[in-house]
């Protein structure tokens, strides 16, 4: 009874751990990343513009993991459940309330560019915008877009091409079905089980291994977004990109930091624990690279492995704020612009026909873009072609949309883990307090510090280190010991 086990020394030690100094931070990397990102493309645009293979490659290594991950968080999490039924009523649930956070978001967007009404005066002839190779391509894309098809579009046409096309929505829909049936499996699937857990934990250790790589890709993606589009577009269309940012900040800190502090919990506190991932959004334009990252967190901070897994990957295809601000916002504009009068009716029937075709448009290129040509198009009223007045300026504005996209999905998971009763707010306080706590026994073993620290030995973390004191010291019997000593790992369970 008196004696010590090495889970209890390995977590004392990493709760008693020093800190990692700023200097070693990946934040502090990634922001000096950005900075002489922006410096470059501003001073020689011809350099930045030639850096665009180091961001996109980093992007793509990111989005390769992103895949296997969702799948086996998502199966592990379902398949790991006693009761699917509470499975089901998580996701409905989440559904709920992703389309009452994108009917709030629409409003906001629809109310401020009917407040100040940037487009009147502009006077565009719909008839005379000429279009780009490039923007045609997603016109014709966003035309021939059906409100319906993202339904249809779920089931995929193989197993294996939402993975190699990187499609999320496909992914999550292969993954719940998996889920269940190993589930059903009972103790016949627990081997299985037991894998993809273990593959889980291997997934999130590459993970670790790019992640350092962060810096420089925000300094490869910002020099050329700089280099190429300049800072110059700001100057013809800086209202219309002043009133979006001013109207996503107000989103977040009055609509989200008001379900924050209904759940009493900070919202500028838990963007203070994600900067990580905030200022890789900033860097590389899209909130794809910070999914996995959120994850861990989220799980971290006291919300149930199946609850992460089901919610967040939903999420980037269902709950997309900013996007939804950026839609309605646009339409408007574009209406204004040309002379196109809408009742209020019209674009409450806007509203509708964007709840639609809004979904599914995160991780594909150019999503927006396509988005908003589809409502367009599907409406009828207002001139897709109009889309030319914002195209220029559509970069500058993705920023903001994935930035509030990622803030709305932090906020909608741990809402959901509230209503489904699982939360443990004092635990998420405390850990967004930056107060260190013990990790969970579900908790992937990979200390978050791999991620955080650029500078960490990748082989000296305590999960895979072998404890020197380990063989004069014997556990009890029905204590998990942490992976890397030799037994069954601490994330291994059995049905």
């Amino acid at each position: 009874m008196g004696h010590t086990t090495t889970a209890g020394k390995t977590a004392a030690a990493r709760k008693t751990s020093p800190k990692t100094r700023w200097y070693r931070q990946l934040y502090f990397w990634v922001l000096t990343g950005i900075v002489l990102g922006v410096l470059v493309g501003w001073l020689a645009p011809a350099a930045g513009i030639a850096l665009e293979p180091i961001g996109t490659t980093f992007v793509n290594a990111m989005r390769m993991l992103i895949g296997p991950i969702v799948f086996l968080t998502i199966v592990g999490g379902i398949a790991s459940v006693a009761d699917l039924k509470k499975v089901g009523m998580t996701g409905l649930k989440a559904l709920t309330y992703f389309q009452v956070g994108t009917i709030f978001a629409l409003l906001f967007g629809l109310v401020a560019i009917n407040v100040f009404r940037l487009g009147d005066g502009v006077n565009a002839n719909a008839s005379a915008i000429k279009t780009t190779d490039s923007a045609a391509k997603l016109i014709d894309a966003g035309a021939h877009q059906e409100w319906w098809q993202f339904l249809t579009h779920i089931i995929p046409t193989s197993i294996a091409a939402p993975f190699v096309e990187g499609d999320i929505l496909q992914i999550i829909f292969i993954a719940v079905i998996f889920g269940i049936a190993l589930n059903a499996m009972g103790k016949v699937g627990s081997p299985v089980l037991d894998g993809v857990q273990r593959l889980t934990g291997v997934m999130f250790k590459i993970l670790g291994f790019i992640m350092k790589a962060a810096p420089l890709g925000a300094f490869g993606a910002m020099a050329f977004a700089v280099g190429k589009y300049g800072v110059s577009s700001l100057s013809s269309m800086g209202g219309l990109i002043a009133l979006f940012y001013a109207t996503s900040i107000l989103f977040v800190v009055v609509v989200l930091g008001s379900v924050m502090a209904f759940l009493k919990l900070n919202i500028f506190k838990m963007i203070r624990h994600l900067k990580e991932e905030y200022l890789l959004i900033l860097g590389t334009s899209t909130a794809e690279p910070a999914l996995p990252g959120l994850m861990r967190k989220l799980e971290h901070a006291g919300v149930k492995k199946e609850t992460v897994g089901l919610v967040v990957p939903t999420g980037y295809s269902f709950n997309l704020d900013g996007a939804a601000i950026y839609l309605s916002l646009a339409a408007v504009y574009i209406a204004q612009a040309t002379n196109t009068n809408l009742t209020i009716g019209q674009q409450l029937g806007l509203i509708a026909v964007m709840l639609l075709t809004s979904k599914g448009a995160a991780g594909v290129a150019g999503g927006g873009f396509i988005a908003l040509t589809a409502t367009l198009a599907t409406l009828g009223t207002i001139p897709a072609a109009g889309i030319m007045l914002i195209f220029g300026i559509d970069k500058f504005m993705s920023e903001c949309r994935a930035l509030v996209n990622f803030t709305g999905n932090a906020v909608a998971t741990l809402f959901i883990a509230w209503w489904d009763r699982t939360l443990d707010s004092d635990r998420v306080r405390r850990v967004f307090n930056g107060e260190s706590v013990e990790p969970l026994p579900s908790e992937d073993p990979t200390p978050l510090d791999e991620f955080t620290d650029i500078a960490a030995d990748l082989s000296g973390h305590p999960h895979t280190a072998p404890d020197p004191d380990a063989q004069h010291t014997e556990p009890a019997d029905d204590v998990d010991l942490p992976a890397g000593n030799g037994r069954r790992p601490a994330y291994s369970k059995s049905i």
